[in-house]
């Protein structure tokens, strides 16, 4: 993460230089469009124009006329101040006053549009930055292969590249009307888009966001048919529910009409955009964690492993497995069969798993008997008898590996909904593993892996209030000063 981040952060600099160079070396002119109407013609066929300027801080360089009614004007900025411009002052149809100021580094500013010397530089360099920055999230999301893609960091790159992506083009959209249409798209327009990214970008995905919903919904309720009622099996409903909602206030909230002064439309623009901003932040957080779960589920590892750790969970009474620790020991002895067929390699299996309460005897001997019923040999056998928890599984499976073979390759099996916190628990412990998914049932998977990304951020919370509330501020501090 810290990578991507330094190589933003260098993008962000050589596009500042971009403009610098731009403004310096390829708009020392500014133009402005003041739209003009009934301007009489001369007797050879050219329009009569004149212009006042009423102060010193401009000076006219050229005139002529565009098409849709506007006359272009060419300044040269001469000292800091303000000036007042007119067209044809002393007609029956003069323009109004139209003022422009002449800031630091002879920078023009026209009040009217909120145009300035370089516009167009830096609407270049803010759709390449954003752009730029999908690229490099994606980039390093491809990057992150094998032990290196459990990470918090891989989450960020799969949510925020897709928001940042939807920026980017919404800019490109910007910048080409802006250059294509310097007469009538203003930075004013320029502006609003930019402050409107959350709010875009959340009703740009609202489809996708109510059937990801509608089908979560629809998942947990089957679920709750099959599993008994209770808190962390209505997961699913919760989120659902959650999104409706969030949408549906969102929706209200957008298509409201304003009335009311500057200070009443700053406010509300805020408020506006610290909602989206918040929504659109659990949004992508929620996008990347389903994009790193799904493709941690898929994975397939090298046959080149020395040891496969089963993580094991709740059996019956009897000591026999039920589907789902079963299903995950299938996995395992089906990747085993795998890798001997394929590459002549037989790895050894570490059953884990304590004994937890109401149980006969610790879920990794359960899994052992299981093992050495389907023709593995007890020597091929390592169990790990003493964890309580994933974390544990991963710390006390890794103590095994490096008694036996201390640079020995591991892969793990678990659920498929369980993996990729399962791999980032075992890189917090050092354990270096990929991780096999087993199947589950299809209204089974969505609910626990809900649970899954809940219990991800459990011990980040934190962090991620954190770094929210430096968002919202950005956010917010944006809706102010580019209303």
């Amino acid at each position: 993460m810290r990578k991507a981040l330094k190589q933003i952060l260098w993008c962000a600099a050589g596009l500042v230089v971009f403009c610098v160079l731009c403004r310096y070396v390829f708009f020392n002119r500014f133009s402005i469009w003041i739209p003009v109407s009934n301007i009489p013609e001369a007797a050879d066929g050219q329009q009569n124009v004149t212009v006042a300027l009423d102060g010193p801080a401009v000076k006219l360089e050229d005139i002529s006329m565009r098409e849709g009614g506007y006359a272009q004007l060419s300044l040269m900025p001469q000292e800091k101040g303000e000036t007042d411009i007119q067209i044809n002052p002393d007609t029956d149809n003069p323009s109004s006053l139209h003022p422009v100021r002449v800031g630091r580094f002879n920078t023009v500013y026209d009040l009217s549009t909120g145009n300035f010397t370089g516009d167009a530089a830096v609407l270049i360099g803010f759709t390449l930055f954003w752009l730029l920055v999908s690229a490099i999230m994606v980039w390093h999301f491809f990057q992150a292969k094998g032990v290196l893609f459990y990470d918090y960091g891989t989450i960020y790159y799969a949510g925020f590249s897709l928001f940042a992506l939807a920026t980017g083009l919404a800019m490109l959209n910007v910048t080409l009307s802006r250059l294509i249409h310097p007469e009538s798209f203003t930075m004013m327009a320029a502006y609003s888009a930019i402050n409107s990214a959350s709010i875009r970008y959340m009703q740009l995905t609202a489809p996708l966001m109510l059937l990801f919903a509608g089908a979560m919904a629809v998942s947990n309720i089957v679920l709750l048919r099959h599993e008994r009622p209770r808190l962390q099996n209505g997961l699913g409903l919760l989120v659902s529910a959650r999104l409706v909602i969030g949408e549906g206030v969102g929706a209200y909230m957008f298509t409201r009409d304003f009335s009311g002064s500057e200070l009443d439309g700053q406010i509300q623009n805020t408020i506006l955009n610290t909602y989206a901003t918040i929504f659109v932040y659990f949004q992508c957080m929620l996008t990347g964690s389903v994009i790193c779960g799904i493709t941690a589920a898929r994975h397939n590892p090298d046959p080149d492993k020395d040891f496969i750790i089963i993580l094991g969970c709740w059996f019956r009474k009897d000591g026999s497995l039920p589907p789902l620790i079963r299903s995950r020991v299938d996995r395992a002895l089906s990747f085993w069969t795998m890798q001997k067929e394929t590459a002549g390699k037989e790895a050894f299996f570490i059953p884990s798993g304590g004994q937890g309460k109401n149980e006969s005897m610790p879920e990794a001997e359960a899994m052992r008997r299981y093992l050495v019923s389907k023709g593995i040999e007890d020597r091929a056998i390592l169990p790990e008898d003493q964890s309580l928890n994933t974390f544990q599984n991963m710390s006390f499976s890794g103590r095994i590996i490096r008694d036996t073979i201390p640079e020995g390759k591991a892969v793990f099996a678990t659920s498929n909904y369980h993996v990729f916190r399962s791999g980032l628990w075992a890189r917090q412990t050092g354990l270096a593993a990929e991780g096999i998914g087993s199947k589950t049932k299809w209204w089974f998977w969505p609910n626990a892996f809900m649970r899954e990304t809940a219990g991800l951020f459990q011990k980040r919370w934190k962090q991620e209030i954190l770094f929210l509330l430096l968002l919202v501020v950005f956010f917010g501090f944006l809706s102010m000063i580019l209303w």
